[in-house]
């Protein structure tokens, strides 16, 4: 097994996240520092015990799977709360608003930005945490945004179903609902840096607020900020879903998209009908 997949499984980061902390120099292998993310390891004996040659250590704390309970809690994130597990800064993280049950150690599923509110997760479920933030699973996230300059005008709720062009390229269509003149719903399934914030600056409005609503089929509900909430079983199991069965479904639509008379890509998107799977988000 891959050390940086060993560690994603050990609860300790997502898997892009375990390789930076492998890259570090943080992560030993029967007492020898390694920084190679593809490095194999022998599961089964690295979580044998002792000090032996196969033990895997990070920052001089042994890691394996099953040595701590896997969890998910929602939280909603309150404005000025980092969505990091530490901060140089010495600001709030969400990580502190969330109690963590011995031994786990628990890290946040993606990220809001600090004046952002609203529905992040965190978990020391490695493997989940890949899946519902790698953009190739397409798991939806929605959100409530305030703009100024109101009201949106019908040209610029076409333009966001579309796809905006970006400095990192188009932009996947949204599906956007207007709530009031100057406030929308956007549902995106990319995960690209502030994303909803540049999509709306690019089409001349500045966001106000935002808050996230919805995370894949979770929803931020009635839970007040600065609130959390472990999920159940089913919650859970949900989740797991949204991001194993999403990709074969995007797979899917691309394989279609290429074929000879194909309708173009994303043409079916912003549409609830049909009975299909709807895209999923990041920002």
């Amino acid at each position: 097994m891959r050390l940086a997949k060993f560690l994603a499984e050990s609860g300790v980061a997502s898997r892009r996240a375990a390789e930076e902390i492998i890259r570090a120099g943080r992560v030993t292998v029967g007492g020898e520092v390694v920084t190679d993310p593809a490095r194999g390891v022998d599961a089964s004996a690295a979580v044998g015990g002792g000090r032996g040659p196969a033990l895997v250590q990070v920052d001089g704390r042994a890691v394996g799977p099953g040595r701590a309970e896997l969890v998910v809690f929602a939280l909603n994130k309150p404005r000025g709360v980092v969505s990091t597990a530490s901060d140089p800064q010495r600001r709030r993280t969400v990580v502190e608003l969330v109690p963590a049950p011995a031994p786990a150690r628990l890290y946040p599923v993606g990220r809001l930005d600090a004046d952002s509110t609203g529905l992040i997760l965190l978990t020391n479920d490695g493997d989940l945490a890949y899946r519902l933030t790698h953009p190739s699973f397409e798991v939806e996230k929605s959100y409530r945004v305030v703009v100024d300059r109101a009201p949106v005008s019908a040209r610029a709720l076409r333009s966001l179903r579309a796809g905006v062009v970006l400095d990192d390229g188009l932009t996947a269509p949204a599906r956007v609902r207007r709530l009031a003149p100057d406030t929308l719903e956007i549902t995106i399934h990319e995960g690209r840096k502030r994303q909803i914030k540049r999509m709306c600056a690019k089409l001349g409005h500045r966001v106000v607020e935002l808050e996230r609503v919805r995370f894949g089929p979770l929803e931020l509900g009635d839970l007040a900020a600065g609130s959390h909430r472990r999920l159940s079983e089913a919650e859970v199991a949900a989740l797991r879903a949204a991001g194993s069965g999403l990709r074969a479904a995007g797979s899917e639509r691309r394989r279609a998209a290429s074929r000879p008379g194909a309708s173009p890509a994303g043409s079916g998107l912003g549409r609830r009908g049909g009975g299909g799977r709807r895209p999923g988000a990041g920002s």
